[in-house]
């Protein structure tokens, strides 16, 4: 990526930082937005996406850029493990993933902690599985981001990724722009008043180096048996890797 794209533009904060203010902006109005904005179909996106750990059965998950848990929180039905573990750099993502935590009765088998992605604030070799939904695109530097993720995956582990793409077909190219561009930011100055959030969300995709980029940056780090599976035209995709 040449262009290291930010939310605000504010040249004295870090990526990192914007990323954090900017979810913690968002935070109460995230889980209506994200099924709003998407007509729910994240939520099959997402099942789909923790389909690929199915015949892995992992025990001990560790959900990188949790947010406010939904991705977790599918998995846990899913694939029942015995605990998974979100970590975030949001506090306000996280204090809505505890308050979900405490009305479901989950604490025993969910944790949520506030760290940094690409410092994992964990031991090498750790978990069965890693896992990342929307979230790698915001890491301020996506290789060490995924090399953290490797490292804290046991030998055998599996990380899946699911994150936007960039869909190359017409029409839905150009549909899905215009919708990105226009109708998206719109919604979300409506409902969560931050504007710039949403005008974030079709730019950071912009500049995401997804398909064949992202596998290759996976190698890079160490991953193997990469594999890089296309949603809905090519809308999203999940990446799958092995330690």
């Amino acid at each position: 990526m040449s262009k290291t794209i930010t939310p605000y533009h504010d040249e004295q904060a870090t990526k990192k930082e914007q990323v954090a203010d900017m979810f913690n902006n968002i935070s109460k109005t995230y889980d209506f937005l994200n099924h709003f904005l998407s007509l729910g179909i994240d939520i099959i996106w997402r099942k789909k996406a923790i389909n690929e750990l199915k015949k892995d059965q992992p025990k001990l998950i560790l959900d990188v850029a949790t947010g406010t848990g939904d991705f977790a929180f599918e998995a846990l039905s899913i694939l029942n493990p015995e605990k998974i573990v979100g970590v975030d750099i949001s506090q306000g993502m996280l204090d809505i993933a505890k308050q979900k935590i405490a009305k479901r009765n989950l604490g025993h088998k969910f944790e949520v902690k506030l760290g940094d992605s690409e410092k994992l604030p964990f031991d090498a070799d750790g978990f069965d599985a890693v896992t990342v939904a929307y979230g790698v695109r915001n890491f301020e530097n996506l290789e060490l981001g995924l090399a953290d993720i490797h490292r804290v995956l046991k030998p055998g582990g599996k990380a899946v990724v699911l994150e936007f793409s960039k869909p190359k077909a017409f029409p839905i190219k150009q549909l899905y722009n215009f919708y990105f561009s226009y109708i998206t930011p719109g919604i979300g100055k409506l409902f969560s008043k931050d504007s710039r959030a949403y005008s974030y969300l079709p730019e950071s995709v912009a500049a995401f180096p997804d398909g064949k980029n992202f596998v290759a940056l996976m190698d890079k780090v160490g991953f193997k048996n990469t594999k890089s599976r296309p949603l809905a035209f090519g809308i999203c995709s999940i990446y799958t890797g092995v330690k």
